[in-house]
């Protein structure tokens, strides 16, 4: 199955080796199990607003920018953008639900996972659509000695969020890699377009309530099912 993968990756792109230097890893989903409060925070501050809006919807949106999926929403129901007033109000709602909601645990076998790679010398960035300070700020004391402040790119050091692939093209400036030497460990479905778009090798972990097959759809070149499995299966991929 990773050989399969790796190989049906190498052919659609035209490269010719996937040789690993850097691990990109979203942050939602994937190293803080934060989805379901921000679920939560988004369909209360949307609904309050006005906006009819879903859990299945924070989802599906997950990994773009917050006012990304604000304007999104506005384009859906009122056949135009937000004002950035409306941006500004409704994500500061969003983010004030976050917080009320409490403390933030990590993703099961994220800290291990992490290790391991480090131990391999592999270069470590955290490439996330967030812009919740407390979950950034909180990555160094969750996993500490494993991320540089350089080496996270939030939704604070792009233009244009996920699905497009900005993020995950600064990343591999910032790493100095080619795509073909790099990985992606995403969770979203907008996360895995982007990391697609970028034709990094990108395998799609769903720890959330999203059916499997929506990572395949969107590109995903292999889906696992927890970071646990990812961990169990990482020697697999011979990096």
């Amino acid at each position: 199955m990773i050989e399969k993968a790796i190989d049906n990756y190498l052919s659609k792109n035209h490269f010719s080796e996937l040789s690993l230097k850097a691990v990109f890893f979203d942050m939602d989903g994937v190293l803080f199990d934060s989805m379901p409060h921000h679920s939560v925070a988004w369909v209360k501050a949307m609904n309050e607003s006005g906006l009819e809006f879903s859990e299945q919807e924070a989802y599906m949106n997950e990994g773009k920018t917050g006012t990304a999926t604000i304007n999104g929403v506005f384009v859906r129901l009122n056949g135009r953008e937000a004002t950035e007033a409306e941006k500004q109000d409704i994500y500061r709602l969003k983010a004030q639900y976050f917080e009320e909601l409490g403390a933030i645990g990590t993703m099961p076998y994220a800290l291990e996972m992490l290790k391991k790679i480090k131990e391999k010398g592999y270069r470590i960035f955290v490439v996330t659509g967030s812009a919740q300070p407390t979950l950034l700020d909180s990555l160094k004391d969750h996993f500490p000695g494993i991320f540089e402040k350089e080496n996270i790119i939030s939704a604070f050091d792009v233009t244009q969020g996920k699905p497009h692939p900005e993020p995950y093209l600064k990343a591999l400036q910032k790493a100095g890699v080619k795509p073909w030497e790099a990985v992606v460990i995403e969770n979203a479905p907008m996360g895995v377009q982007a990391a697609v778009a970028a034709r990094i090798f990108t395998i799609g972990v769903n720890t959330g309530p999203l059916d499997s097959n929506v990572l395949t759809e969107n590109g995903a070149d292999l889906v696992l099912h927890s970071m646990q499995e990812l961990y169990e299966k990482w020697s697999d991929f011979g990096f």
